[in-house]
């Protein structure tokens, strides 16, 4: 029977078993599959057994599903090849071995990974990457309350002004 086997260290030896015709791949508890690894989306991918044909479908993730380093919205996985979610390695083997079952580990929400390293970007230099989700200043929102509170008043101010010089004049 097809088996996936994790290769990713740290995860390595977690193996599952395809033996029905759908089975999700994810972070969350209710995949047939669960990968609890944060660059995984909780819903990540689905495998469906078609005949002989084993199929993979990328479930919209945050990180991309890939079989052989090319990323797919829907391929044919076979035995061998090495398919990619978020950063963990997943082998197809055909075997019947008894597969190890997934950590329980619980992980709130998938982190997204960047491109990758370049071989330049090795060395002696240390990167830095910033992260692409930066906190909002709400800075300009406070110096456009404050101007239009202050136009407000002048506005009144003017107001009372022509009021108290049109009464003052009959």
């Amino acid at each position: 029977m097809a088996k996936l086997v994790v290769v990713t260290e740290g995860l390595a030896a977690t193996a599952f078993e395809l033996k029905s015709e759908r089975t999700t791949i994810g972070r969350l508890e209710d995949n047939a599959f669960q990968l609890a690894e944060s660059s995984i989306s909780g819903h990540h991918c689905e495998v469906l057994l078609s005949g002989e044909e084993i199929v993979v479908r990328d479930l919209n993730s945050t990180n991309g599903t890939f079989i052989n380093d090319k990323q797919i919205s829907q391929q044919a996985l076979k035995p061998g090849q090495v398919l990619r979610l978020g950063q963990v390695e997943i082998r197809l083997e055909n075997g019947a071995s008894t597969p190890t079952a997934a950590a329980k580990k619980q992980i709130s929400q998938t982190m997204p990974i960047q491109g990758g390293v370049k071989m330049d970007d090795l060395g002696d230099k240390t990167r830095v990457v910033e992260s692409p989700f930066k906190k909002k200043s709400d800075k300009a929102n406070k110096y456009f309350l404050y101007g239009g509170i202050a136009l407000g008043v002048v506005i009144v101010a003017v107001f009372v002004y022509v009021i108290t010089q049109l009464g003052g004049g009959q």
